[in-house]
């Protein structure tokens, strides 16, 4: 099946671009559709790294699974830098995907032989008399929607951003390179991990939707210690994250800014679109995958309503440059991404009794994080202008990210007590 979908994509490039791209015109659009053929094939790799994935997490090994990616980064890096310095920007573009392809190659190679380990003997089959098949073959379609509404959104974006002005869908990409590793880092990560724990929790009599509370509530307050900081940065420091990681060559400090501005958007629904991952993952668990579905459909509806007014007609009515739209993508997408978490929350929360994540730890979160904000700022105004955008990164997200764990320490929050608490013994 993923070989066909493959072959359909790299054969049907032009019309995918025209579609998904609707303002790339020229030089733009078929440069585009060569890096859709390219980069087609490293698609269908990444489904059969994913099954792996899932192989390795049901079996609670959740290590390789996740460093694999890291690889796959590498050698995008790697192939992008084989061009060399001043080869024009079209063909290092081309080495990017080829690089892209290369390390979907890897990430799979990598985890297969111990996903087949784990498995043992196993055959391949689609035979719908076995139960678990039909579980999977049910619950497939639901998942795909529910679990990839992120992607889904990020295509939608990417969508009207081909409507703005040159730039914005490079600055709408960046962007999204930022503001979606936290969420998979602290977001899809904690949720997959917790899945199978909640998937047993479910299985345990009268006694599942108290261990499903306990679990949610603990994994909830795993993931808003490094998201809350994490919104802080984006908002506060976005331009030296976005300078410390894109400002080279062509990228300037003015792209940096745009870019930080984009981010600040994305900030307005990046705990909801984490929190969402683990109450999604409960309803995995109470093997419901159809209600998560409906779910993200209203989420993706809302995000093309409000994304295309805010791309399209919100900057002409504020006065402001049309380049702007992208804020409004972003910003738009997380109010849809909102009203996502409270359908599943106030869902799951009249299916299991409510799992309670207090004010209070969250008000204490925020705190340590505006402090933290501040001295990053006063490390800002100290280095300004002396060091370049990554030295001046290192000094000001280190002294953002130092001040933060130990307030948070100090506040009592329990995470940060655990974490202190490691780097004692090491």
């Amino acid at each position: 099946m993923t070989a066909a979908v493959v072959a359909i994509g790299v054969t049907t490039a032009p019309w995918l671009v025209a579609v998904l791209a609707p303002g790339f015109h020229g030089g733009k659009r078929d440069l585009t559709v060569q890096l859709v053929r390219i980069l087609f094939p490293g698609v269908g790799l990444l489904v059969l790294s994913a099954w792996c994935l899932g192989v390795l997490n049901s079996h609670r090994r959740f290590f390789l699974s996740y460093a694999a990616p890291v690889i796959w980064n590498l050698a995008i890096i790697v192939v992008t830098l084989l061009p060399g310095i001043g080869a024009a920007p079209e063909r290092i573009v081309v080495f990017t995907a080829w690089g892209a392809l290369a390390g979907s190659l890897l990430q799979f190679a990598i985890q297969f032989p111990e996903a087949r380990r784990l498995l043992g003997g196993f055959r391949p089959s689609l035979d719908a008399g076995d139960a678990g098949v039909r579980t999977v073959l049910a619950n497939f379609g639901p998942a795909f929607v529910s679990r990839g509404v992120a992607q889904i959104s990020a295509f939608v974006d990417a969508i009207l951003a081909s409507l703005l002005p040159t730039g914005a869908v490079a600055a709408l990409m960046n962007a999204q390179l930022l503001y979606t590793l936290p969420v998979s880092l602290f977001g899809m990560s904690v949720a997959a991990a917790e899945l199978p724990e909640l998937s047993d929790a479910a299985g345990q009599g009268d006694s599942a939707h108290a261990v499903l509370r306990e679990r949610l509530e603990r994994a909830m307050r795993q993931v808003t210690f490094f998201v809350v900081p994490s919104a802080i940065a984006f908002l506060a420091l976005g331009q030296v994250i976005a300078a410390a990681v894109f400002q080279t060559g062509r990228f300037t400090a003015d792209d940096a800014r745009y870019v930080w501005m984009i981010l600040i958007g994305a900030t307005v629904g990046l705990l909801a679109t984490t929190l969402a991952r683990l109450y999604a993952s409960a309803w995995y668990a109470l093997q419901e995958a159809k209600r998560p579905m409906r779910f993200a459909l209203i989420r993706v509806g809302l995000t093309i309503g409000l994304g295309y007014f805010s791309a399209v007609h919100l900057p002409g009515l504020l006065g402001v440059e049309r380049r702007w739209g992208a804020v409004g993508l972003t910003a738009s997408a997380g109010v849809a991404g909102w009203l996502e978490f409270a359908l599943l929350r106030r869902s799951l929360h009249a299916r299991i009794g409510a799992a309670r994540l207090p004010a209070a730890h969250l008000a204490r979160l925020w705190g340590a994080g505006l402090v933290a904000a501040v001295v990053g700022w006063g490390m800002l105004l100290l280095v300004q202008g002396q060091l370049g955008p990554v030295l001046r990164a290192v000094l000001v997200l280190g002294a953002f990210g130092t001040v933060y764990i130990l307030m948070a320490w100090q506040l009592g929050i329990e995470t940060a007590r655990e974490l202190v608490g490691r780097l004692r013994r090491t």
